[in-house]
């Protein structure tokens, strides 16, 4: 009890000595009028569809033209032939890759250090054990259309995945991902999960990392949302791409 007393003297003390700086005495305060305190938490309904949200985001608008979070998914999405529509129907959750999911970029370097153009490097031929010797993409037009079609696919899930959905074991969740789709050997994602690149079920794992409102979501042991629980008008968006833990990977790690 004597170290609560001296740190209340102490700052007693201290408001004292203020108060005789300042020309001011206890009596001269006024008091603050009684309110009543409202808990609020942030509306996760942000009331577009996912296609809005991502149009919104990707090339900028008017009022924020420099909001191009999206930009490389959006881009990804264009060249890989899959219409915006695929983001209006109903009933479904979105996994949106945020610009460092997909190319984390140096600017001293000049060079790709991180996200999935590093991660699934392209495979420029073998060496003599025949390992695959590889190099960052910089741009997706270096990958096979179908193996982008594919994973964008597989970031289309069906049905809603939301924080009150899921728990601390594995939810197996269906994509859009076709069963038993392999990916090329044109990047070194088809020389992953046994040479076959994609989750051979088109299924997608999810769970929280702990129990509570906070918890980050986990995608097939492996990447955890930068922000999610986006709640839009047909269904649900997660976004993935924060630093140092940004690639999601299209077939599951040990479960």
């Amino acid at each position: 009890m004597k170290r609560i007393f001296n740190i209340k003297w102490i700052q007693c003390s201290a408001l004292f000595s203020l108060l005789l700086l300042t020309g001011c005495s206890l009596f001269d305060l006024e008091l603050q009028e009684n309110y009543d305190y409202e808990h609020k938490t942030l509306d996760p309904n942000i009331g577009i569809s996912a296609r809005q949200f991502l149009e919104n985001r990707s090339y900028g608008t008017s009022e924020k033209p420099t909001d191009t979070i999206f930009k490389w998914m959006r881009q990804g999405l264009e060249y890989a032939g899959i219409g915006l529509e695929e983001l209006e129907k109903p009933g479904r959750t979105f996994i949106f890759l945020h610009n460092e999911a997909i190319k984390t970029w140096d600017p001293k370097t000049n060079k790709v250090t991180g996200g999935l153009f590093f991660d699934f490097p392209l495979v420029t031929g073998l060496d003599d054990t025949g390992k695959p010797i590889t190099k960052p993409a910089t741009k997706w037009e270096d990958y096979s259309k179908a193996d982008v079609r594919n994973y964008f696919l597989y970031l289309i899930l069906q049905g809603d995945y939301n924080f009150d959905k899921l728990g601390i074991t594995n939810t197996a969740a269906k994509t859009l991902l076709p069963k038993n789709t392999v990916a090329s050997k044109s990047s070194l994602l088809g020389y992953m999960n046994e040479g076959k690149g994609f989750d051979q079920d088109g299924l997608m794992y999810l769970k929280l990392l702990n129990n509570n409102d906070l918890a980050p979501i986990q995608i097939n042991n492996k990447t955890t949302n930068r922000s999610g629980g986006y709640v839009v008008t047909n269904g649900v968006v997660h976004v993935f791409g924060a630093k140092g833990n940004t690639t999601v990977y299209p077939f599951p790690g040990t479960l």
